[in-house]
């Protein structure tokens, strides 16, 4: 992507314009301020300068340029938010989106692909044809098992690893993918006589594979690749390549358990639905589905397991400071066979009308409970305040005012019930927290000064007269990145740098830490040169540790008094 037209993208690019066609901004005295989109923000804590062209939070730190927002605000890659800004200006894009994962574990991918491929092939053929009518009963048609490349793992011990052997594939490789296993001397296909379903990963690379049987055969129903290189499924999301574009225009994020019910929603043409893999939300797909910042509904199997499945993942979301909403089916297994029974448009129905989370999980903790019974009704109203502790004042106070009502119990009781438990999660946060960062004097002078040449080119200048560099090597980099760019395009401007640095992975997140910190002082000159000379004196007392390591290890009598009568001197200005 030709740096030039980033910059021109850049320049043309009003930085209010694009936030604010993202969220509300007001106008107050130089700056804009709007609520943060990256946390749970009530009062707007962003503020967006128009004159720096860059943002910052002062509550969660957010901080960068126009396209550092959208690359945060859409979860895109930064070549995919250029082309969004130069798309929202009117100017066009000549980069390329196409993500590097690719060439990280290429040879690992182009295998998947053929495996793939090589079970599209098989389910076209002859042995096939059980297979095909299997898939017609489920109403699973030719566009479904072409757009989700739906495939079939032959009944043969060894087809797929003689295939990919005599492509010059190293068995070892394909053993590790987990496409084949080893028996003593034998080696044969991980997947026989299976359906096969492959998975993606984020970009939509193939990575692993579901395999379903479709014969009454004593195995069991699903077998699923093992973890590899590429294959984490604790770091993805079954249908998550299809299904983002779709969530980020609705705003709506449909989660369900199984494969099979996304295939038949996304098929139905409710596109903006992914997958478990697993039972529980990960910390990982909990951040790809927070960043969507979008409705959240959670629709697992009508069964006990779908129940205990909707319990756990919704708190892990509240846990997240999310508020998830649920559906609940009846009268069927699943959304699968919901849609094959009832029709999409009940479905949707269903969809357009969720219960909160909140709702669903009182009553699931009435489950196996005499409400009429004195001991379970306490362990009820206990569960509820501890279930509680995670949502905001209001909702507390609204559902204990409900409860109180029902169950003729005093308000004051229950609140009583709520602080304890509030308290005793208080407590246990703070035990665990890590201790705040405080930065050295010399850190905070190091980054104040870094600071002051992002915004003025009169303080690079005199940087370079007056320290010239710096004895820890993270600022020295960043400084020298800001000289260079500085004698490259004779000026110094923030949100370009910004854009100048991306992919510089050694200094990016430090310059993003610099921009957010809040206690560097507004541009003053009186306050750089104070910044300089508590640099200077770190500096000095470096040379200090030096001559002292001389002084140590020199033998001559001459030298080693001219050191000392150096360190006097240095001793004396610091």
């Amino acid at each position: 992507m030709p740096e030039n037209e980033i910059e021109n993208i850049l320049k043309n690019a009003n930085i209010i314009d694009i936030i604010s066609s993202y969220i509300p901004l007001t106008q107050k005295g130089k700056n804009y301020f709007g609520v943060c989109p990256f946390h749970e923000d009530h009062s707007p804590s962003m503020s967006v300068s128009s004159e720096k062209q860059i943002y910052k939070c002062f509550s969660c730190g957010a901080a960068g340029n126009v396209f550092t927002f959208v690359k945060d605000y859409e979860n895109v890659s930064f070549p995919e938010a250029v082309r969004i800004v130069a798309e929202k200006i009117g100017l066009t894009y000549h980069g390329s989106t196409k993500t590097k994962t690719t060439t990280n574990f290429k040879t690992e991918y182009e295998i998947m692909s053929l495996a793939t491929k090589f079970y599209q092939n098989n389910l076209n053929t002859k042995e096939g044809l059980k297979a095909r009518e299997y898939l017609q009963k489920r109403s699973m048609d030719l566009n479904i098992i072409n757009e989700f490349s739906i495939g079939l793992a032959l009944n043969s011990k060894d087809s797929l690893n003689n295939l990919l052997i005599n492509k010059n594939y190293s068995s070892k490789m394909l053993e590790d993918l987990g496409l084949i296993v080893r028996h003593g001397a034998n080696i044969y296909d991980t997947f026989q006589n299976r359906i096969i379903f492959p998975i993606h990963d984020l970009d939509g690379n193939p990575i692993g594979f579901t395999g379903r049987i479709y014969e009454n055969i004593d195995q069991a129903k699903y077998l699923n690749s093992k973890e590899s290189n590429i294959f984490k499924k604790g770091q993805i999301l079954f249908n998550y390549h299809r299904a983002k574009n779709e969530i980020k225009k609705l705003k709506e994020i449909i989660i369900v358990e199984g494969n099979m019910d996304a295939i038949r929603l996304y098929a139905s043409g409710i596109k903006n639905v992914i997958a478990l893999m697993g039972t529980s939300l990960t910390k990982e797909q909990v951040t790809l589905i927070k960043n969507f910042r979008s409705k959240i509904i959670l629709m697992f199997d009508n069964d006990n397991a779908g129940e205990i499945a909707t319990f756990q993942n919704g708190n892990i979301l509240e846990e997240n400071n999310l508020n998830p909403y649920v559906v609940r089916l009846s009268d069927v297994k699943d959304p699968d066979e919901y849609i094959l029974k009832y029709g999409v448009e009940a479905l949707k129905t269903n969809i357009h009308k969720p219960i909160s989370f909140l709702d669903f999980k009182l009553n699931y903790l009435k489950k196996d409970k005499d409400l009429n019974n004195t001991s379970d009704l306490v362990s009820y109203i206990r569960s509820v305040t501890y279930n509680l502790k995670n949502l905001d004042d209001l909702t507390k106070e609204i559902t204990l005012k409900k409860i109180s009502d029902t169950y003729h119990l005093p308000l004051d009781t229950l609140t009583k019930e709520l602080n304890k438990i509030n308290k005793n999660v208080n407590t246990k946060k703070e035990s665990i927290a890590p201790p705040p960062i405080n930065l050295s004097k010399y850190d905070q002078a190091s980054q104040s000064i870094l600071y002051y040449m992002l915004n003025d080119s009169i303080y690079i200048e005199r940087f370079q007269k007056e320290l010239g560099y710096f004895t820890k090597k993270k600022y020295r980099q960043i400084s020298n990145e800001i000289i260079y760019y500085y004698e490259t395009y004779h000026e110094i401007n923030i949100a370009s740098f910004i854009a100048y640095i991306e992919g510089k992975d050694n200094i990016y997140d430090d310059v993003i830490n610099i921009i957010r910190n809040p206690k560097i002082k507004d541009l003053n000159i009186a306050n750089f040169l104070d910044y300089i000379n508590v640099c200077q004196k770190e500096m000095q007392k470096e040379e200090i540790k030096i001559i002292k390591e001389q002084i140590n290890n020199e033998l001559d009598e001459a030298k080693k008094i001219a050191l000392v009568e150096k360190l006097i001197n240095l001793k004396k200005d610091v």
